[in-house]
């Protein structure tokens, strides 16, 4: 899956993990709650997930083939997620993270999103968008807010409160 930009390519846990475990390992990384995890940790946490039918890892790419972003999507009954509301056929659940920036990139995280929303979106299958933030985690759901997805409850998962949050289709402009 490619554009002019940016291309999706298939998370390898061996080749891709170190610089996975760079990311989820900084300060601004707190609510994916992997600071403490080894490179090891990491490395299983996402083989595990590379081994599941139902959840998919992808590093986003830029034209240099450098990652730029992470993205992870999943069957909502696949995760806790999906008890706390309604699933509906054609419901997609994603993760998304961006790289650390290194330089100012306006209009960075708009293109990013905008190339993600066409990959996830292009599999007719894919109806709604389902996202679950920290709901204490302001800046991601003002990101969502921003990118047009309609608020729903917040949830007590496990781990966290979650803001879960849906982008239809319609809604997407796709």
């Amino acid at each position: 899956m490619t554009s002019p930009t940016f291309h999706l390519d298939r998370f390898d846990p061996e080749r891709d993990g170190s610089v996975l475990h760079a990311w989820v390992t900084e300060d601004r990384a707190q609510f994916w709650m992997m600071q403490e995890h080894t490179l090891e940790e990491v490395r299983e946490i996402y083989t595990w997930l590379d081994e599941q039918p139902t959840h998919h890892v992808w590093f986003v790419r830029d034209a240099d083939a450098t990652p730029v972003a992470l993205l992870q999507d999943y069957e909502p009954t696949a995760e806790e997620v999906g008890s706390t509301y309604d699933v509906r056929p054609g419901d997609l659940g994603v993760h998304f993270m961006l790289a650390p920036a290194t330089t100012v990139r306006r209009g960075f995280t708009a293109r990013v999103v905008d190339f993600l929303l066409g990959q996830v979106f292009a599999d007719p299958a894919v109806q709604r968008l389902v996202v679950e933030p920290d709901a204490r985690n302001d800046k991601a759901v003002a990101l969502v807010r921003r990118l047009g997805f309609e608020l729903g409850p917040v949830v007590q998962l496990s781990t966290k409160p979650a803001q879960l949050a849906f982008l239809t289709r319609a809604a997407a402009g796709r």
